[in-house]
């Protein structure tokens, strides 16, 4: 069940949040992994067009641009794709794909992001993109913790 924590500002909120998710799903994250969820659920907390984006496209458009505008793009695919395989997995389904779909996208998008980028940032990209199902597992176990126990 989800602890109390109805106070805070939004960042503190969605930190607990994970946390508790990470201890739920049995993988605790490390303080990087754990901030970039929280910074990616703070941008993407009021996107309205969120579950609207043709992700393979986007990432695909985003392939073709260059320098930063390149980075930022890839970046912003696999956040989006981050937060549909993680908390949003019937979107897959109701589009016939499947959530791995979104892990492969992602995962390329950060992947490509690490390439593109200098020493620190693209470090970051590939510790973020080797451990993409991690991320998402999190963020699933998240969508489980309102959940009350099934009594057997």
């Amino acid at each position: 069940m989800i602890e109390a924590f109805h106070h805070g500002t939004p960042a503190q909120v969605w930190q607990e949040l994970v946390q508790q998710a990470a201890r739920h799903a049995g993988h605790p994250l490390d303080e990087t992994h754990e901030s970039h969820l929280v910074f990616v659920l703070l941008r993407f907390q009021r996107d309205a067009q969120l579950l609207s984006h043709t992700h393979g496209l986007d990432w695909l458009a985003a392939l073709e641009l260059v320098g930063t505008a390149r980075t930022d793009s890839l970046r912003d695919v696999g956040d989006r794709c981050l937060l549909v395989a993680g908390l949003f997995p019937q979107l897959a389904e109701r589009r016939r794909v499947s959530v791995g779909y979104y892990i492969d996208i992602g995962r390329s998008a950060y992947q490509g992001v690490a390439d593109a980028s200098r020493r620190a940032y693209a470090a970051l990209y590939e510790q973020l993109a080797a451990s993409y199902r991690e991320l998402v597992l999190t963020l699933s176990a998240m969508r489980q913790l309102d959940r009350p126990a099934v009594l057997h």
